[in-house]
């Protein structure tokens, strides 16, 4: 092959050697690789109702009347064994409102479509009834006697941990003086809770608060953790308050409906 391209005229020489290459560019323009696309998912009002039913519940106390919003935040990606290309990530690159992740970020445990469906399911039910034993725990009532049943089997993952939490709070204490705990507003939020009331760090932050404020909420109780992904793309009108408790989440909503000073990203 040498000895012939010698005997090529330049511009001819590097037109045959550019084929290969664009061979290869094609190849890779085409090839599956791995990365999920991900975008702002629905959100769902905690203290509302889901398909006809309270998504919270309560047995054995008497809870209280709400007219604010929690909303817990989801995103919506394409699933593991969803081929996505190189031009589709160029295209969703430069999206503000689309994210290109990792898919092992997404998708850890690995799978097929049914397996991570499941597995995502799974958590959700263990995440639901953490949060029943951290806000509980917080308000110093016996589960024995107060049962609390929560209704969002349909969304995966645990990260809607914290607004579960506060949902329970919220209808049977609510905000500790006679008020609601969000004082009327539609907050939104995203973080795991463990027993204890610790909020743990999720993914997708950016995109979450871009469904929050596209479903009316004006704040966002974000994992202190997390600040910096939520202020990437933080939209016009939401405001950022950062929590590591379920405690600090319920102080900092407390703060705000008296006109306190609250913690920011």
């Amino acid at each position: 092959m040498l000895s012939r391209l010698t005997r090529l005229s330049r511009p001819a020489a590097l037109a045959v050697c550019a084929v290969p290459v664009l061979g290869l560019f094609a190849v890779a323009a085409f090839a599956p690789l791995p990365f999920v696309i991900a975008q702002p998912g629905l959100t769902v009002d905690v203290l509302g109702a889901r398909d006809g039913k309270p998504v919270v519940s309560v047995r054995g106390a008497p809870t209280r009347p709400t007219t604010g919003q929690l909303r817990m935040t989801t995103i919506q990606a394409t699933g593991p064994s969803t081929t996505v290309t190189l031009p589709e990530l160029v295209d969703d690159w430069f999206d503000s409102s689309r994210a290109v992740m990792p898919k092992e970020a997404v998708y850890p445990s690995g799978g097929s479509d049914e397996e991570i469906e499941a597995h995502n399911l799974e958590e959700m039910a263990t995440s639901q009834s953490t949060a029943t034993q951290a806000a509980l725990g917080y308000l110093h009532k016996d589960p024995k006697d107060v049962k609390v049943a929560l209704n969002l089997a349909d969304v995966g993952g645990p990260s809607a941990g914290l607004l579960f939490s506060l949902g329970i709070v919220d209808k049977l204490d609510g905000d500790g003086s006679g008020g609601e705990l969000t004082g009327g507003r539609t907050v939104a939020g995203t973080g795991t809770i463990s027993a204890d009331g610790t909020v743990g760090a999720v993914g997708g932050v950016a995109l979450k608060t871009q469904a929050a404020r596209r479903d009316g909420a004006s704040v966002f109780l974000v994992p202190k953790a997390e600040c910096d992904d939520a202020r990437s793309e933080l939209p016009a009108g939401l405001r950022l308050v950062p929590v590591t408790s379920l405690k600090d989440a319920v102080t900092s909503l407390r703060a705000l409906n008296r006109g306190e000073p609250v913690p920011s990203c």
